[in-house]
């Protein structure tokens, strides 16, 4: 697929999440292929969420239309019904129709007791982590969904950290954060057996290492110079742009055949190897494989045959 086909014209898609980071690009890359993007969160140029970061939902509009789609800001805090009804009347109202749905509501990094056992935690940022990552998608897929299987062929994709097959093996390094990542996958095999009888595709898809706006400044570096970051973290070197993962999205929603997917726990670089689009670099990173046979097995870091 060609990263600039206008293949999505007359779709409508909603991004719940797409302030920053995968959910930006996803939005972004909709927008590319032609598509009308409502891009929700918190953060907007009046007011800032609990994450406190620069990046807001009019920023990411404004880029899903300079790409070449119509994209739309909503302010909406997906974890309020009243907010996320309305949302989903305005979109009926405006456009009668919702061809894609993704749920990449997250935005509790800064709530993670990483590397610390349970009772070492606390109990109210681990539910609050809960809240963001599992109640916005549930409340999120309530109100929406009934809009996106009134025409058949619609797709919903749960983003997440982790292939299933990974997390199903791997300790992530914090009870809350683990059930966050496991319940997400777990949401897409669900949304799949509800929909099968409406025509409707559900998947659950991972980035690799992302290279989002808040990773980029842990290491000190940007899009351009990211490698840099190579000399104090040697395995960043398989990371991924947002825009990797925003092109696996766009793929699937022009895949006449995106049902083939149904209830599987997908990967960027998987996608990219069926599909063909490539990373901004002209890449294919394959990071879920490279972590589980070079990092995972204590390797030297060497993306050689992995991107």
């Amino acid at each position: 697929m060609s990263e600039t086909t206008q293949n999505l014209k007359g779709r409508v898609a909603l991004v719940a999440g797409a302030t920053r980071g995968a959910g930006r690009q996803i939005a972004v890359q909709l927008g590319a292929a032609g598509a009308t993007v409502y891009a929700t969160g918190r953060s907007t140029r009046e007011k800032r969420s609990e994450v406190n970061r620069a990046e807001t939902i009019e920023e990411t509009a404004e880029l899903v239309t300079e790409a070449g789609g119509v994209g739309i800001a909503v302010p909406v805090d997906h974890l309020e019904p009243d907010q996320v009804r309305a949302l989903v009347e305005r979109i009926d109202r405006e456009q009668g129709r919702l061809d894609v749905l993704v749920n990449d509501v997250w935005g509790a990094d800064h709530l993670i007791g990483w590397h610390k056992p349970i009772w070492e935690q606390s109990l109210d940022d681990g539910f609050r982590t809960l809240r963001l990552a599992v109640d916005t998608h549930l409340i999120t897929s309530h109100f929406a969904l009934p809009l996106l299987i009134r025409n058949p062929g619609g797709l919903v994709v749960e983003v997440g950290d982790g292939t299933r097959e990974y997390n199903e093996q791997n300790y992530r390094l914090s009870a809350f954060y683990d059930l966050a990542k496991t319940a997400v996958n777990r949401l897409a095999y669900i949304w799949a057996q509800e929909l099968r009888d409406h025509g409707a595709t559900a998947v659950a898809l991972t980035p690799g290492w992302l290279r989002s706006e808040f990773m980029l400044d842990v290491y000190g570096v940007t899009e351009e110079n990211w490698r840099d970051a190579v000399a104090k973290e040697p395995h960043f070197v398989i990371s991924e742009s947002p825009a990797f993962v925003g092109r696996a999205v766009a793929a699937l929603a022009a895949d006449p055949e995106r049902s083939r997917w149904s209830g599987q726990s997908l990967s960027s670089g998987q996608l990219a190897q069926v599909y063909g689009f490539t990373d901004l670099d002209g890449s294919r990173p394959d990071a879920w494989r490279y972590i589980m046979e070079v990092e995972g097995q204590g390797k030297p870091a060497d993306a050689t045959g992995y991107r």
